[in-house]
């Protein structure tokens, strides 16, 4: 746990930074939307998922004690805002996949759980199921009706905007503006076009439906959040995060629906990440085709890894340009930390860290406070590498800060440094020959090693190495 420092988020809420407090001292109580189980997360998604986790990173970095929820959307997430002709994404995919629902939600849970483990992404406290909380969710459309905030007709129920002063307060939006923003036409009995769906009815085709008091029927993507929200966090939480996307209408329809059932502000905080972008001009999305998996990373010779790294050469509300050769840079300059890391793992001696090391410690604690300044802390990471600190400084700070980056720096640079029987007993065959100043001996024996994987370079301290056939095929440095 690094010392006390204040933090400073961009909240979108008032669309500036703030310092922050949390609602209960020493804890945070962390909301993220998760992922909607109907295909792949691209690593435009991802990016969404390793900004959350930074911030929960950076969050316990600083002595805070996190509850995370990150929900799972099994059912309720339409194609488009338009009730009559909207799909739910997860039925349409059972349909064209010839499968059940529940079956397409399960596989593509599992592999979102499986890309999030090799993206170091932390497993929450909670991540729970939509279909878990149909009962709540329920509950709570019953609260808005009894209170005046929505109403019933045809079998679907309505938020109704005009009765909640706050609509807008954080997209910026008015009920003005909006002019049916939703893209929800005034359908029969609807009143207003910013009017959004709680509840709707299950038409004949629809396979998951449950019964309500309005008749069977399925919850709206937006209820959803929020009940599973303050089932499990309560009735205010201190963050909330998402994709710039989602500010507009999903998380201004969970701050309206959330607070007029409960009177009470909702998250304290909202923070959006930017874009992920292909070709610099349009945002990676499933809809427009533009979009690659971590599945098509690693099949390009990626270590995932690579992708994380990749996502901290930009600050999180900047739009991010990818492309093959940027991925490529990242895990270049990645694979460099992890050589450097092999060659401290090989000289040893992890020591307390002293002023030297404490001033990098220190700027790489301000730059992550400053509204997760990753870029910045990655050039602190850098610095601190190509130092001249003795070996044992380098390693304890490559710990303090992968805490928080995740990038398994000491963790490969063991993996790296690991031979093989036939490796080490080259080793100790090359280090008697050029003990005894046998230098055709040496090279030939370093040729040995390098047909085998492992790169052996001399220093003053004797010989180093890298395990090169452990490394991942696209980036490397072979400087």
């Amino acid at each position: 746990m690094a010392s006390a420092k204040p933090i400073y988020l961009h909240n979108t809420l008032g669309r500036q930074l703030q310092e922050f407090h949390p609602l209960s001292p020493g804890s945070v109580k962390l909301y993220t939307c998760g992922v909607t189980v109907y295909n792949h997360a691209h690593i435009g998604n991802m990016r969404a998922y390793i900004f959350a986790d930074t911030l929960r990173r950076v969050l316990g970095y600083n002595g805070y004690a996190v509850e995370q929820v990150r929900n799972i959307t099994d059912v309720g997430h339409l194609t488009d805002d338009t009730l009559s002709s909207g799909l739910d994404k997860i039925e349409d995919s059972a349909r064209r996949q010839n499968k059940t629902p529940w079956d397409i939600a399960s596989h593509f849970m599992a592999v979102f759980e499986d890309d999030a483990r090799k993206l170091n992404i932390q497993v929450p406290e909670h991540e729970p199921r939509a279909t878990e909380y149909i009962e709540r969710m329920i509950e709570l459309v019953e609260t808005l009706i009894e209170r005046g905030h929505a109403y019933a007709v045809n079998g679907d129920v309505y938020f109704a905007v005009d009765s909640f002063p706050g609509y807008g307060k954080l997209s910026g939006n008015t009920i003005e503006d909006l002019i049916g923003g939703h893209r929800v036409e005034v359908g029969e009995g609807k009143k207003a076009p910013a009017d959004f769906a709680l509840w709707r009815a299950a038409g004949p085709d629809k396979i998951m439906r449950w019964d309500s008091p309005w008749g069977q029927g399925v919850p709206g993507w937006h209820l959803e959040c929020s009940v599973m929200a303050i089932s499990l966090l309560g009735e205010q939480i201190d963050m909330h995060t998402g994709g710039v996307d989602h500010i507009f209408p999903h998380h201004e329809d969970e701050i309206a629906q959330s607070e007029a059932a409960t009177g009470k502000p909702f998250s304290q905080f909202w923070l959006h990440n930017e874009f992920l972008q292909v070709t610099g001009e349009e945002k990676m999305s499933k809809s427009s085709g533009t979009f690659y998996t971590l599945q098509d990373v690693e099949d390009r010779g990626f270590h995932p890894l690579a992708l994380r790294a990749f996502s901290f050469q930009a600050h999180y509300r900047t739009k991010l340009n990818f492309s093959w050769e940027a991925l490529e840079a990242a895990q270049t300059g990645l694979v460099r930390l992890w050589e450097a890391a092999a060659e401290l793992v090989q000289i040893g001696g992890e020591s307390e860290i002293e002023p030297a090391a404490q001033s990098f410690l220190d700027e790489f604690h301000t730059a992550v406070n400053n509204d997760l300044d990753l870029p910045r802390a990655m050039a602190v990471l850098h610095e601190a590498a190509g130092s001249s600190m003795a070996a044992g400084q380098k390693i304890a700070l490559m710990r303090a800060f992968d805490n928080l980056l995740a990038l398994d720096l000491l963790q490969m640079g063991q993996c790296l440094s690991q031979t093989t029987p036939k490796q080490q007993e080259l080793l100790t065959e090359r280090a008697r020959a050029r003990s005894e100043m046998q230098w055709e001996a040496s090279d030939r024996l370093r040729k040995e090693l390098a047909d085998l994987g492992l790169e052996v370079k001399d220093t003053p301290a004797g010989q180093r190495w890298v395990r090169r056939d452990l490394l991942p095929a696209g980036g490397q440095d072979h400087s």
